[in-house]
């Protein structure tokens, strides 16, 4: 995947059209002009959720945990969210609305940096601005980001590959996010998998760019061949095609790593109509359902388990905090962005690596405070 220019919005369009054209969202909670959950009362804080999806039960998670925040926090909550992963369009719309509405903040999972411009703007009219999820390229475009260790999940699962092979030439397919549109997601997780696996990449800001073939030296080492790098836009129809295309490249596929698992829901149909039962695949997310489930089924071997409701709950308090006292939440050390946290889960655990199961893996599942 080729990193490409950003087109930039450099203009909020006029209050009066975006009266109009918030109609359009793919809203997923309460009503956009009064906001959605709140305590009650005049003096209620106003933050608007925009979430990539309105489907992904990873983004229904943490729409509950703001809605939840929101209630303890006296804050109001109005939420949006893309028609599909990497709309940018609609949640512009989303943020040029709150901007209009008034809104004392926003929490935002970034469909793309393409999304920067106005994140910008509405930092520039006075909004606290907080990323979810997917911190953006540069991560002072808002305010602080609550997010997962992408990096660090894409390896542990590499990790985990590597080890579980036990010496086998590694036959990979890599089901991205997307292959025209950057997101610091995508580039993390995908690189931080072919760094857990011993296999060296260029730019660990490109997918894409690595050696094909060569020698893997996570667990006894390897060798490895690269037979795709396919887009999924994190959905399950189109992790089925994406790893449908890979198929037609190579019927020797046995380890797939999956951006998050809707995608490896799709790859396992696909894998499974082809005849092959015995393909590794690693994902990212670690839901309750359909998740932690796929991995106890062996549908999925081993997951990074995300917290969204964690990083929502930490977002709301943070605004509320901020807009009551001026104290600005701090970034983990040695980080650009406050770590929420992620966990290995699996059932089939390799020796050295640090692993919860899946029962441990359902008792924390989507972070709940």
């Amino acid at each position: 995947m080729q990193r490409r220019s950003r087109t930039l919005r450099q203009t909020l369009v006029p209050f009066a059209l975006l009266a109009l054209t918030t109609g359009g969202l793919a809203a997923c909670g309460g009503d956009s002009g009064s906001g959605g959950t709140t305590d009650g009362g005049d003096d209620a804080l106003a933050v608007t959720l925009i979430t990539k999806t309105s489907t992904n039960p990873f983004f229904i998670a943490m729409q509950q945990g703001a809605e939840e925040a929101g209630k303890a926090n006296n804050v109001s909550i109005t939420t949006a969210a893309g028609k599909a992963d990497g709309d940018e369009a609609t949640q512009i719309q989303a943020i040029e609305a709150a901007v209009a509405r008034g809104d004392d903040g926003i929490l935002i999972t970034p469909a793309t940096d393409g999304v920067n411009p106005a994140m910008q703007q509405a930092r520039d009219a006075g909004l606290y601005v907080i990323a979810l999820d997917t911190p953006p390229d540069p991560p002072d475009t808002v305010d602080i980001t609550f997010a997962t260790d992408n990096f660090k999940a894409g390896e542990q699962i590499g990790k985990w590959a590597a080890g579980t092979l036990d010496g086998k030439k590694a036959t990979i397919a890599l089901l991205d996010l997307f292959n025209d549109k950057i997101a610091s997601v995508d580039y993390n997780r995908d690189q931080g998998f072919l760094t857990g696996m011993g296999i060296d990449t260029k730019d660990k800001m490109k997918n894409g760019d690595e050696a094909k073939t060569g020698s893997y030296t996570g667990g006894k080492g390897g060798d490895y061949e690269i037979v795709c790098n396919e887009p999924t836009n994190g959905a399950a129809d189109q992790g089925k095609t994406a790893m449908e295309t890979c198929l037609n490249s190579s019927k020797d596929i046995n380890l797939v790593y999956t951006i998050n698992e809707p995608a490896a829901a799709g790859a396992s149909e696909a894998l499974k109509a082809a005849g092959i039962k015995d393909a590794l695949i690693v994902s990212v997310d670690g839901g309750c359902d359909p998740g932690l489930t796929s991995v106890k089924s062996g549908v999925i071997g081993a997951t990074s388990q995300q917290y969204p409701v964690k990083m929502a709950q930490l977002g709301v308090e943070a605004i509320a905090k901020f807009k009551k006292t001026g104290e600005k939440p701090a970034v983990t050390p040695g980080l650009d962005f406050f770590d929420t946290g992620v966990a290995l889960v699996t059932d089939k655990p390799v020796s050295g690596l640090d692993s919860i199961d899946v029962a441990k893996g359902t008792e924390l599942c989507w972070g709940k405070k």
